[in-house]
């Protein structure tokens, strides 16, 4: 289906998003507000297991409009558009259903930051990644100075930020931005088989892993053990966990359904 800025499918319960305005993908705030609108839609929708997103063209995308930053003249008005982009950000990374981004190609500033919302990353050899705000005399506003030091450590993520300079894809994938790094022409189809393998699993441990490990970085190491204990316990009385478990002791596949 297309729609405005960014084209959408669902097969087999994975929603494949396309990001497409050409020719860089950037992330206007129209793209955005749809972004948003079509998270939520998905979020609801039970035939939808994980989400995959990528870009059309050569580019994944080349972060915000130039043209709406430089219309930002105070601080009240640049904060709340900070504050509006990490809020989506923010619904991807806590959807409870699993986002890969599949990075086509170019992945710079606002674009790289959703890439890190999401919750795996697989790029082709070509991409290559970026946050060059400092190049602007701003900073990253979408959640790059916050995210990018978790993925890959302070140190590197000082240096990344500090200087705009890029990351090259097999680079990407030994400091830990990217979880896979394949050839271009087979990009979306290996990110359909790590939606598949993802997809087949029962949702509800599905989410709670998600759940787990995104409040756990926030938090310190008793209580993130305290929630992974709650969320273990919780799921020891599911359906989905005696089938599990029957399966496993059967030696045959499980049929989870979500319960």
């Amino acid at each position: 289906m297309k729609s405005g800025l960014i084209e959408s499918s669902v097969e087999d319960g994975i929603a494949l998003l396309t990001i497409n305005n050409p020719p860089l993908n950037i992330l206007s705030h129209p793209l955005l507000l749809e972004l948003k609108a079509i998270t939520k839609k998905l979020k609801a929708d039970k035939r939808v297991r994980v989400i995959i997103i990528t870009g059309k063209g050569k580019f994944f995308g080349a972060g915000a409009d130039i043209k709406e930053l430089s219309a930002i003249k105070t601080k009240r008005i640049g904060e709340r558009f900070a504050k509006e982009g990490q809020a989506i950000l923010n619904l991807i990374e806590f959807l409870g259903k699993p986002v890969i981004a599949a990075i086509n190609g170019p992945c710079i500033g606002g674009s790289n930051e959703l890439a890190m919302a999401c919750h795996l990353r697989i790029a082709s050899e070509e991409a290559w990644f970026s946050q060059p705000e400092i190049t602007l005399g701003l900073i990253p506003g979408f959640g790059g100075t916050q995210r990018l030091p978790r993925l890959i450590g302070r140190a590197r993520a000082m240096e990344t930020i500090l200087t705009g300079g890029r990351i090259i894809a097999s680079e990407a994938l030994s400091i830990g931005l990217v979880n896979k790094v394949v050839k271009g022409d087979v990009l979306i189809e290996e990110a359909k088989k790590m939606a598949e393998n993802i997809g087949n699993k029962g949702m509800l441990s599905v989410k709670a892993c998600i759940d787990a490990i995104n409040n756990g970085m926030d938090t310190s190491l008793k209580k993130g053990l305290d929630k992974e204990a709650k969320l273990f316990g919780k799921l020891c009385e599911t359906e989905d966990k005696k089938e599990g478990v029957s399966a496993f002791m059967e030696k045959r596949v499980p049929k989870f359904k979500d319960k």
